[in-house]
């Protein structure tokens, strides 16, 4: 399971800010143009939410494999059964999003079920499970995914989080980019999916400023000290979900630090471009099979994603456009640049006061499908 956690100063109550404005969960969400399905079909789906069916569990609930009456797969995420006000807030948030999106890489609203007691949203069924659940998570029965499948998935999930970003109003900021939310169909097109830690922000804003949620080793530096989340944040998330792509690794490993090297797989890439042995971040599942100056462009790409300074992170525009091929060596040869001069590193965090939380089960990210 992922390490989640949630840094904060003043835990939201019964009520919470944005800006000096209150808000409350609606109690009845617009929905009228998806289809409610009944209690009594989603048990029957579920096999009375059998626990053999459990696809995820987090902090809000857990995700069930479904069937429906006429025989098509979902995937069933049932809140607590009481819903608390953070349960409230993430079902809607869910709800708005996903009302608002429709795009062939982002996670599509199939239905749901409200009952004094229950909340039910109800997705396809993703055949091939998440990424991660294709890398080191991987079944030894599950096929390798292939070089020419990885750069697909790269850029399907930019293009998800760039249709986010770009043509969403208000835009949505997803906060959680990385492996275990990009979600694969039967063509291992990439989907992205889990909007629960999602933020809405007004196109004329830069930034909003909440609580810290997220996953460690995905958490931007000037979010996690600052608690400022903006569109960089999902660029520095997605490009360290490109390093999981290239290397197969997790973003943090315990484990790396008995053998002495870094816990976060981004310190470990820096390390290993100094000593010039690139080839040893390649997936070693891949066994060699794949292309060395594509592979050399998706960890340039995924390093102008995760620069400290979100002033120089590409926007996902951007990123989209250099996975195409489009406008890398310009960015790239800037990068080295400033990287020589110093200029990059100029751009300081100072922590800010907060208790850190390690709140595993509280927010452990959710997978709405499960493998093949």
């Amino acid at each position: 399971m992922a390490l989640s956690y949630w840094c904060c100063r003043q835990p939201r109550m019964l009520s919470f800010a944005e800006g000096d404005r209150k808000v409350h969960p609606d109690p009845d969400p617009d929905m009228s143009h998806l289809r409610r399905f009944s209690l009594e079909e989603l048990k029957a789906a579920t096999n009375d939410f059998n626990n053999d069916n459990i696809l995820g569990r987090g902090g809000f609930g857990k995700v069930y494999r479904g069937r429906l009456d006429e025989g098509s797969l979902v995937a069933v995420k049932r809140l607590e059964r009481l819903p608390t006000f953070s349960g409230e807030i993430q079902f809607q948030t869910t709800n708005e999003i996903l009302n608002m999106a429709t795009h062939r890489n982002v996670l599509r609203l199939r239905g749901f079920c409200l009952t004094p007691t229950e909340r039910l949203l109800v997705f396809p069924y993703m055949t091939n499970g998440s990424l991660s659940s294709h890398l080191r998570e991987r079944a030894e029965s599950q096929p390798v995914l292939n070089w020419g499948t990885r750069k697909r998935i790269a850029l399907g999930a930019a293009r998800g989080v760039c249709y986010l970003h770009d043509e969403c109003n208000p835009k949505i900021i997803h906060r959680d980019v990385k492996a275990a939310n990009i979600l694969l169909d039967e063509d291992f097109e990439a989907v992205v999916g889990d909007f629960g830690l999602a933020k809405l922000m007004d196109y004329n804003d830069t930034h909003v400023t909440t609580e810290v949620y997220g996953t460690a080793g995905h958490i931007a530096p000037e979010y996690l000290y600052t608690g400022l989340c903006s569109d960089k944040t999902d660029v520095y998330g997605f490009g360290i979900m490109l390093l999981e792509l290239i290397t197969g690794q997790k973003a943090v490993d315990l484990s790396w630090t008995a053998a002495e090297y870094d816990l976060f797989l981004l310190d470990w890439v820096k390390q290993v471009l100094k000593e010039k042995n690139t080839e040893v971040m390649a997936d070693p599942d891949l066994q060699g099979n794949y292309i060395e100056a594509e592979m050399e462009e998706l960890i340039k790409v995924a390093l102008l994603c995760t620069q400290s300074s979100p002033i120089y992170r590409p926007k996902m525009g951007q990123v989209v456009g250099m996975l195409e091929g489009y406008g890398l060596s310009e960015r790239w040869e800037e990068w080295v640049e400033m990287e020589g001069s110093g200029q990059s590193s100029k751009f300081l965090f100072q922590p800010i006061s907060f208790d850190v939380t390690d709140s595993t089960e509280l927010l452990s990210a959710i997978e709405l499908s499960g493998p093949r």
